[in-house]
């Protein structure tokens, strides 16, 4: 059995995912198969913690993953909600790590492999993005080709796909920037202007 992601929790009112489009059933927004938990901005803000599903019998009571907060979960079984964005799924989430090799290794040890591999300039210095798929979410970690220090992985943002990046643009209006190219060939991405609409989850909408 593959290790998938359950839960998602994050430093935001339901509130404010509502006003970005997403359907919110009390404190949760489920994309696919995978809940986000709204909890407030009482612990801290962004992503805070997630849940996975099928790990190793050795890692079912870890706390945490390369200093990711992570806890041991299972996964939906109820029916997605249908969202006015659009959103079908979690495309990727992404981490960022100061040391690439040794986050990878743990990443490995749960029975995620590194399915891809590309340098990027994006971030300024050259840094790696490395793929991991967890079900029908990708992991997309970042970090740089030499290890820059010893402090743990963190997590960033999410990116969602939506069945139509046009009508959900028209939706959002002002809240979405300009639609542009993605690195995956054939898709359209652009980012949610998040503070506007007072979440602080860094977040991209991406065609189908």
């Amino acid at each position: 059995m593959s290790v998938t992601i359950a839960e998602i929790t994050v430093g935001d009112e339901p509130a404010s995912w509502a006003a970005a489009g997403f359907t919110v059933d009390g404190d949760v927004v489920q994309i696919g198969t995978v809940r986000i938990r709204c909890a407030g901005r009482a612990d801290g803000k962004r992503i805070r913690s997630w849940s996975l599903a099928g790990l190793p019998t050795e890692h079912r009571d870890l706390t945490e993953l390369d200093g990711l907060n992570t806890t041991g979960g299972e996964p939906s079984t109820d029916p997605p909600p249908t969202h006015p964005n659009g959103a079908t799924q979690i495309d990727h989430i992404v981490v960022l790590t100061p040391d690439t090799g040794r986050t990878t290794a743990v990443f490995d040890d749960i029975g995620w492999e590194a399915k891809r591999v590309r340098t990027v300039e994006t971030y300024g210095p050259p840094m790696l993005q490395t793929f991991f798929r967890a079900g029908e979410v990708i992991v997309e970690l970042v970090g740089p080709p030499e290890p820059m220090g010893d402090g743990p992985a963190g997590f960033y943002g999410l990116a969602h796909t939506v069945t139509d990046l046009d009508a959900t643009a028209a939706l959002l209006g002002e809240h979405l920037g300009p639609i542009k190219d993605a690195v995956q060939p054939g898709r359209r991405i652009a980012t949610l202007r998040h503070k506007a609409l007072d979440m602080s989850v860094a977040t991209a909408l991406l065609s189908d």
